[in-house]
């Protein structure tokens, strides 16, 4: 069985847990519930999140990236990209390499690193028109992995992923079940074993899908998520403005009380002055 004392997560909203949400309002995510599998209840295991939702893939590698690799914990997982290659006219290929010098940098550090494919959007009505974009990106993925080393989660393969019930209504993020299956899958991937099954089939649906209820969600997703997307994207703006890691030091799980914007901004840069120091 692979054993991992130390884990950090870096990328965008996928990764910060969107739309896992907590009784607090806060947000779980697969990442957190892969971090308590490999933690197997220990106290030494130690787990720190930097993604942030809406972030770019440069933004990733220029702000996440650099401690990940100062920190130099066991293991990293990155997802990163997804918000690039959605943006119209984007070159996936361009995208790609830049991918792929991140992954060198953390390969070439000692650091065993866990990379997740884009999913398959062939069911999700309009989102569909991604799926190329995403299949490209994805053949870019595997071939990184494979001249640097690094496992991958293969989300496209995953068919738990193509029951509607695994993604959340804004057809971007998934639900607390699709988070639950993805990080099995992720443990699977690793080595490390678990007490439930990602393939465990979705209970049969009770609730009749028909032409006219996926155009009214269709409008409904519209109005909601499509159209603020679009106004973000004219203003520059993205979702994450503002927004801070959730865990900005490598600490164990059990971690009580979330940090004030004020401490998570000091404990993020004292981590880092004091983890380039011991390596320096």
């Amino acid at each position: 069985m692979t054993h991992f004392d130390s884990y950090v997560a870096i990328g965008d909203s996928f990764t910060e847990g969107l739309n896992d949400t907590l009784p607090d309002g806060s947000f779980r995510g697969w990442a957190d519930r892969l971090a308590a599998i490999l933690a197997g209840g220990r106290d030494d295991f130690r787990y720190a999140n930097f993604a942030v939702r809406g972030k770019m893939l440069a933004e990733i590698m220029d702000e996440q990236l650099p401690i990940a690799l100062d920190i130099k914990p066991d293991l990293v997982t990155v997802c990163a990209g997804g918000n690039d290659i959605i943006v119209p006219g984007a070159d996936v290929d361009e995208v790609a390499a830049e991918f792929e010098n991140g992954i060198a940098k953390l390969r070439e550090a000692g650091i065993e690193v866990l990379i997740f494919t884009g999913p398959d959007t062939k069911g999700l009505s309009v989102m569909s028109i991604l799926r190329s974009k995403v299949g490209i990106y994805n053949a870019h993925l595997w071939a990184i992995a494979d001249r640097h080393g690094a496992k991958v989660v293969d989300l496209w393969a995953m068919h738990v992923l193509h029951d509607l019930r695994a993604w959340s209504d804004d057809r971007l993020h998934f639900t607390p079940e699709g988070h639950r299956r993805i990080a099995l899958r992720a443990a699977e991937v690793l080595g490390v074993s678990t007490e439930s099954d990602w393939r465990e089939p979705w209970p049969e649906s009770t609730e009749p899908v028909n032409w006219l209820t996926l155009r009214r969600s269709d409008l409904e997703w519209t109005k909601t998520h499509l159209l603020p997307w679009i106004r973000r994207q004219l203003r520059g703006e993205s979702m994450g403005d503002g927004v801070l890691p959730k865990r900005p030091q490598l600490a164990p799980i059990t971690v009580p009380a979330p940090m004030t914007t004020k401490q998570a901004v000091t404990a993020l840069a004292e981590q880092s002055v004091a983890e380039h120091s011991k390596s320096a």
